[in-house]
């Protein structure tokens, strides 16, 4: 498959997707989400690759959603095509790490698109907002959900009901993003930590990811209950041996994703 609104690049184990309709500012379409879920199941059915990352320019990650085409959407249309739901989610169900490299304007489902990802890095020049609410709109890509649970309920209902901007500091106090850096390293400090994932077990980090979110949405109870069987199950597989062997001999571990 040819895309026309992103750019997929391959690098060893990592897939990099760049957002890319510079003429709109990144503003996200129906057509640009559906090449950017057929990228991801591409990256992750590749055995070798284990960390995706999604960018968009040192400006603008993504302004939003194109109003233009949700201004010819109505509700049978939204209802029929499982709107949002399909395509425009899948990077929330990818099992493999993903970040999302962030600078500029993270607006709107641009906003929501980042906390899909696992991690966002943010430039020092990152702003972010969720400003449907002065066009009429509400959030309708995870914004009314997400964002409570990453910032908190009042600093959510602030950002929704004002539209105003978070800058990049307030983002990282509040626990939106998980580093900031000056934007001139910003790319290098995010493809940094992506190798550094990349060079963990695959597996553990896949089972790493999947513990955290599924104790995030359980009771504390639950949670623990889910992360021993996890551990206990670990020891099923070849990478942790090494791991452990590697550090009673004072060596790097040589994992082989099995």
């Amino acid at each position: 498959m040819s895309y026309q609104h992103i750019i997929l690049e391959e690098q060893e184990a990592i897939g990099i997707i760049t957002l890319n309709r510079p003429k709109v500012l990144n503003a996200l379409n129906n057509e640009m989400m559906q090449e950017l879920a057929h990228a991801i199941d591409r990256i992750e059915h590749q055995s070798n690759k284990k960390v995706i990352v999604i960018k968009g320019d040192e400006k603008h990650f993504a302004v939003g959603a194109d109003i233009r085409e949700l201004m010819g959407r109505n509700h049978a249309s939204n209802f029929k095509d499982n709107f949002i739901t399909e395509h425009w989610e899948r990077i929330a169900h990818c099992r493999i790490p993903t970040i999302a490299a962030v600078a500029g304007f993270v607006m709107g489902a641009g906003c929501e698109l980042a906390m899909m990802c696992d991690m966002i890095i943010a430039a020092d020049n990152a702003r972010f907002s969720q400003p449907e609410i002065s066009i009429g709109l509400l959030p309708g890509a995870g914004g009314t959900q997400r964002l409570p649970r990453a910032i908190g309920k009042a600093k959510a209902m602030d950002l929704c009901l004002t539209g105003r901007f978070m800058e990049v500091d307030e983002a990282e106090k509040l626990g939106l993003v998980s580093r900031v850096v000056p934007l001139i390293n910003w790319w290098h400090e995010t493809m940094m930590i992506a190798e550094r994932i990349s060079h963990m077990s695959k597996p553990v980090a896949m089972m790493v990811k999947e513990s955290i979110n599924r104790g995030y949405e359980q009771s504390l109870a639950e949670g623990l209950k889910s992360e021993r069987r996890m551990f206990h199950s670990l020891f099923a597989f070849d990478d942790p041996k090494e791991g452990m062997e590697a550090f009673v001999e004072k060596r790097p571990a040589v994992f082989k994703d099995s």
